[in-house]
């Protein structure tokens, strides 16, 4: 009898994923016509039809979670706060029942392994196959990076499983070493095989370059920063991932094919994630979607209307981003207690085109806005990704969302050299610099770094500072760079958890500076904006108000501080415990050899 629950509740994983969906798509193409498993490799045409089903499964999500883990622009971790808490940051997470719950998703694997187990069946030659197993094994990968990252241990399934198959169906966990060896050996023939044309819409050699940078650098700083842990003790150091990060992506800066996109440095920032169609200079790899097809995302809505938790970035965010010149916001005296304007004056460009700075206007507008308080619950109102009012209605935002761009890229090449401590100013000149020349903001000085390491950043990442093994300074400001740089692309959770960082969460959530009740020009243009008020109500034409102790909370009540989100609410992470997600209960009770992550009670 547990035989056929086992079977019956892994139906998904030995069906076809056109049994349940119909048909899929690339990033910006609907397929010709529907394929069965009878007809899928006769031809390239049928083998190039197949592999386009791969894209809409594996790829991030944009303001959802179902994709693998994770959502474009809506990252939460501890870049960007809402009104109400998730279970990863109050740190109440129970056990998932289910495996839809609790992310242990296999179905989509089973139709890459489908493609790779059959795709010769129509007798072609390699030269048109293996560029297409080439896409499969790439998915592969990307699936199994992510199963790694969250899980730890995983089964590996190389091959699509029948319905006889009980010995695999049951099989126990393999090794995180057995597995991300395989996924080094996807990767590795994805990018020996896959075209090295320019793409947006389709995997390319250079977004297999990209992906193993990406995962190698995960799996060498988790190893780094986890091996002495016991239960991580089996793993070796990470050195072997990290320079394998550093060296696929070298071997796409020196390609030669990508660089960061460059206007004006007021709003090239902007302009990069605003735009309705990906911009390939920069864009590896984009989602894509479109007003014609009505296939649209939501983020304008999400940053604009309060029904979506208000989102805002975390005070400790706003307080690393650098002066214009490069020098400290947090040297400065008195920089806690400035308030909006005077903090928003003179500092790196990407501020103000992240969130609402004095002077900000809508694309399509000419009226200068302050930060809407509907819109946002730390004052720091978000505009990455946010397009013109017109798109403000939900689910109608249309440009294009980056799943691999060649910033993230020069930010892993500096990191994994700073960290094998093999780097040198010439690896950030081809690096950093560049993200910085965008803004018009002078490169990171390699020894300024590390002769001076930023006492902020250091309150922060405090096992980075317990474990410092050299290049303390220059990894706090390569943080500090790539937190900046990529926030709302999804990437907060896992630096965090690959960092042992994962205390931050724990950390209470702040917004703006108020000195207490009153009237305040949030733009500096002589007209009030916002009324904290207290008692009586007052009459301020055209202002916002935010009734103190109900509508906002300051660290010190009347006499003023930070903007407190949800204080009342305990945070906690468990050190021994969060860095992996449990595997769902339901999946325990189907296959007895799944062992659960270390101290998850079951």
């Amino acid at each position: 009898m547990k035989k056929l629950f086992v079977l019956a509740a892994r139906v998904l994983l030995l069906l076809p994923v056109w049994l349940l969906s119909g048909c899929s798509k690339t990033l910006d193409k609907q397929p010709l016509s529907q394929i069965s498993p009878n007809n899928a490799f006769n031809s390239e045409s049928e083998l190039q039809l197949y592999v386009r089903s791969f894209y809409d499964h594996m790829v991030p999500g944009a303001d959802n979670d179902t994709s693998m883990f994770y959502a474009l622009y809506t990252e939460t971790a501890n870049n960007i706060v809402l009104t109400g808490l998730s279970p990863l940051q109050t740190g109440n997470r129970p056990i998932p029942v289910s495996a839809s719950d609790g992310g242990w998703r296999w179905w989509n694997l089973r139709n890459v392994n489908y493609f790779i187990q059959n795709y010769r069946r129509g007798g072609l030659d390699t030269s048109i196959t293996y560029k297409y197993l080439a896409v499969a094994k790439f998915f592969r990968a990307w699936f199994y990076s992510n199963m790694v990252a969250h899980f730890g241990d995983v089964p590996w399934y190389s091959k699509a499983l029948d319905v006889n198959d009980t010995a695999e169906l049951y099989k126990p966990r393999d090794s995180r070493t057995l597995v991300m060896d395989s996924v080094l050996n996807d990767i590795d023939f994805a990018i020996a095989h896959l075209g090295t044309g320019k793409n947006v819409a389709e995997v390319t050699k250079w977004t297999a370059l990209a992906l193993k940078s990406r995962w190698c650098l995960f799996e060498g700083t988790f190893r780094k920063y986890h091996h002495m842990d016991e239960e991580f003790k089996q793993l070796d150091d990470g050195s072997r991932f990290l320079q394998l990060a550093a060296d696929a992506a070298l071997s796409l800066i020196s390609a030669g094919v990508y660089t960061t996109y460059k206007s004006s440095p007021d709003i090239a920032y902007r302009d990069l994630f605003a735009s309705l169609a990906p911009i390939p200079d920069e864009i590896i790899l984009s989602r894509q979607f479109s007003s014609s097809l009505q296939v649209f995302h939501n983020v304008n809505y999400y940053t604009t209307a309060p029904s979506f938790g208000k989102p805002g970035l975390e005070k400790s965010l706003v307080n690393s981003y650098l002066m214009k010149d490069g020098s400290r916001f947090t040297d400065i005296p008195g920089y806690a207690t400035m308030q909006f304007y005077q903090e928003m004056q003179n500092r790196d460009p990407r501020l103000s085109q992240t969130i609402r700075a004095p002077g900000y206007k809508r694309l399509d507008g000419n009226v200068v806005l302050a930060p809407s308080y509907s819109g946002t619950v730390t004052g720091y109102q978000l505009i990455k990704f946010v397009t013109g009012a017109a798109n403000d209605a939900l689910g109608k935002s249309p440009n294009a969302l980056p799943v691999f761009r060649y910033a993230e890229v020069l930010l892993n090449y500096a990191e994994a050299k700073a960290e094998l401590g093999t780097i040198n100013q010439g690896d950030l000149d081809i690096s950093v610099k560049l993200l910085r020349d965008r803004v018009g903001m002078p490169n990171m000085d390699m020894a300024a770094a590390n002769a001076n390491p930023d006492p902020y950043l250091m309150l922060q990442d405090s096992i980075l500072v317990r474990r410092n093994t050299g290049n303390l300074g220059l990894l706090l400001e390569i943080r500090r760079e790539r937190r900046i740089e990529l926030v709302m692309e999804g990437f907060a959770w896992n630096d965090l958890m690959r960092w042992k960082e994962g205390h931050l969460l724990a950390v209470p959530f702040k917004g703006a500076y108020f000195p207490g009740v009153g009237n305040y020009d949030l733009d500096g243009d002589g007209v009030t904006d916002l009324v904290i008020w207290s008692g009586t109500k007052p009459v301020v034409p055209n202002a916002q108000f935010l009734q103190l102790g109900t509508d906002v909370v300051l660290e010190n009540g009347g006499a003023g501080g930070n903007i407190i989100i949800n204080g009342q609410i305990g945070k906690q992470f468990n050190e021994t415990r969060d860095y992996l997600f449990p595997i769902p209960t339901q999946e325990r009770l189907l296959n007895p050899n799944l062992t659960q992550n270390p101290n998850w009670a079951d």
